[in-house]
């Protein structure tokens, strides 16, 4: 059995505890959900341990759509089917939806000024040490084994320095992933 299903011993969200929890989330990660999105479901609501988080964006990031939305689905469909998809996906995307409307009309107003420009960069580099500051809380904290150090390893090397598209560098990787967590699992 996978962390991803045995998360906590907490009781399973109620959809109002959903909803604000992925309603949260949109808000609290404009910009950038992956470093607030583990915070609140790992940290803040124990809806699942590191590890199990780690084990859900690992899937996430296989599948086509963007990594948190994915599990807004996966989770709301978890714990309360359908509807509990349907409830995260909508709390997640209503409060950066209402932001972007209104900060697009904002930005329009002021994008010649040069201290426009300015912010912009400050945010990316905001942005940039958030993703990193998350990478590094999970490679410490998900107890992997060897062979899933080497494979993020290769992952990086293939699409982070090579420039490898990363469908068919997942296609190579993810079958070899499954053999080596096979023959991990066969010497326990």
């Amino acid at each position: 059995m996978s962390a991803l299903e045995t998360a906590t011993g907490t009781p399973r969200p109620s959809l109002p505890n959903l909803f604000s929890g992925f309603l949260k989330i949109g808000l609290m990660g404009f910009g950038g959900v992956g470093p607030v999105a583990r915070h609140i479901i790992v940290a803040e609501r124990n809806w699942l341990d590191d590890r199990g988080y780690a084990e859900l964006m690992g899937i996430c990031q296989a599948l086509p759509g963007a990594n948190t939305v994915n599990a807004a689905v996966m989770l709301g469909d978890r714990f309360r089917g359908a509807l509990g998809s349907l409830t995260c996906v909508f709390a997640l995307m209503a409060m950066p939806l209402l932001s972007l409307v209104a900060i697009a009309n904002i930005y329009g107003a002021v994008s010649d000024h040069p201290l426009a420009q300015v912010a912009l960069t400050g945010a990316a580099a905001s942005a940039a040490g958030l993703i990193l500051g998350t990478a590094a809380r999970l490679l410490t904290r998900a107890g992997l084994a060897r062979w899933a150090w080497v494979m993020a390893a290769a992952a990086f090397v293939a699409v982070g320095l090579l420039r490898l598209p990363m469908l068919p560098t997942l296609l190579i990787l993810v079958p070899l992933g499954l053999v080596a967590a096979s023959l991990g699992a066969r010497r326990i």
